[in-house]
């Protein structure tokens, strides 16, 4: 399996979070692909350095004004008087009657849809590494590969056209589906990162040749919150292809398993190409963000399924936080993985 890296996305190292109206440390630091790189060596997997991907492929699936925005933001905002470190959005639209603003301030408000995700000064130049990383496995599987894995930070579920949010900045998943389908027809999207991928189902909510189908905790309680109900099927033409399977946070092993043979059997009936998987570890029951309550077995065992279903795939790293299981989370997944090509006679 080739496996993709760029050591350029260390640099993006956010510093702000606020959770229940208190200042945090941001879970999304550059010691989580020091940990998921440990742990691709642990099963004989090395990475290499990815191609650059051309614009194009994040046109594809963002407006350029939040391109523009993202790769200017940090300069512009250290114009402002007494500027803080990062750009941290302190009021949102409501989009219902609002006109796209000058002002760095307001800018950040339209193109950030909370404070998890702040653009510090190298924040572009990490994003677009981890474009390049979905963008290089994507080629290899158009090169004829049957597996490639993107380790990609920051990752990309939670952002949409033009709204980074949850961590996310660039939408990493949905450039790797647009630029498989572009060549290859129907593809679809398998997330199963313990939150909803919203940024995935928005960018393709209106289409029929991307099926996305989203398991995770069930969001009345739990982030992103307003979306990831199991009514929301798509529209216009996206009628349909879309599927959520919401969890309680309650759910081990076997109720996890069983919701994503149901989004395996869905994908089946949509025949795609190629299959794009959002690959979350925070569904253990040791991520700090305490989503559900996943074994490392049930790891092994989605790893070893999805290998089974026989697809063209791409592995994008979605979430997974620090803790000292972070490796062995990922280390069990390709296990099961490795274990299900196998069995069907696919080469690594």
């Amino acid at each position: 399996m080739k496996c993709f890296y760029a050591p350029e996305t260390e640099a993006h190292d956010p510093k702000f979070r606020l959770t229940h109206g208190k200042l945090q440390k941001n879970a999304e630091r550059p010691e989580r692909a020091k940990l998921l790189l440990q742990a691709l060596e642990a099963v004989g997997l090395s990475t290499e350095f990815p191609i650059s991907a051309p614009y194009s492929a994040m046109e594809a699936v963002h407006t350029k004004r939040f391109l523009t925005w993202l790769e200017t933001a940090w300069d512009i905002w250290q114009t402002l008087p007494d500027a803080g470190s990062e750009v941290v959005p302190n009021i949102n639209p409501d989009r219902s009657i609002a006109t796209y603003p000058a002002s760095p301030i307001a800018r950040a408000g339209w193109h950030m849809g909370d404070t998890s995700a702040p653009v510090g000064q190298h924040s572009w130049t990490a994003s677009r590494r981890a474009v390049d990383c979905a963008y290089a496995a994507a080629e290899a599987i158009l090169a004829g590969e049957k597996s490639a894995y993107a380790l990609c930070r920051p990752p990309g579920h939670h952002s949409s056209a033009e709204i980074a949010a949850g961590h996310c900045l660039m939408n990493v998943a949905a450039v790797a589906a647009a630029h498989l389908g572009k060549q290859l027809g129907n593809v679809a999207v398998l997330d199963i990162d313990v939150h909803h991928g919203n940024g995935t189902q928005s960018i393709f909510y209106n289409r029929s040749d991307v099926l996305t189908v989203s398991v995770h905790a069930e969001t009345d309680e739990y982030y992103p919150f307003y979306t990831g109900y199991s009514h929301e099927s798509g529209s216009g033409d996206g009628q349909g292809y879309n599927l959520n399977l919401p969890l309680p946070r309650t759910t081990t092993d076997d109720a996890w398993i069983a919701a994503i043979q149901t989004g395996l059997t869905r994908i089946d009936e949509h025949k795609p190409a190629a299959l794009v998987l959002s690959l979350g570890l925070d569904a253990h029951e040791n991520d700090p963000l305490l989503g559900m309550k996943v074994s490392f077995d049930g790891f092994e065992q989605a790893g070893k399924l999805i290998a089974q279903a026989g697809y063209p795939t791409v592995i994008i790293q979605e979430g997974g936080y620090l803790s000292p299981d972070l490796s062995t989370s990922l280390t069990h997944f390709m296990t099961g993985y490795l274990s299900g090509l196998d069995q069907i006679g696919e080469p690594q």
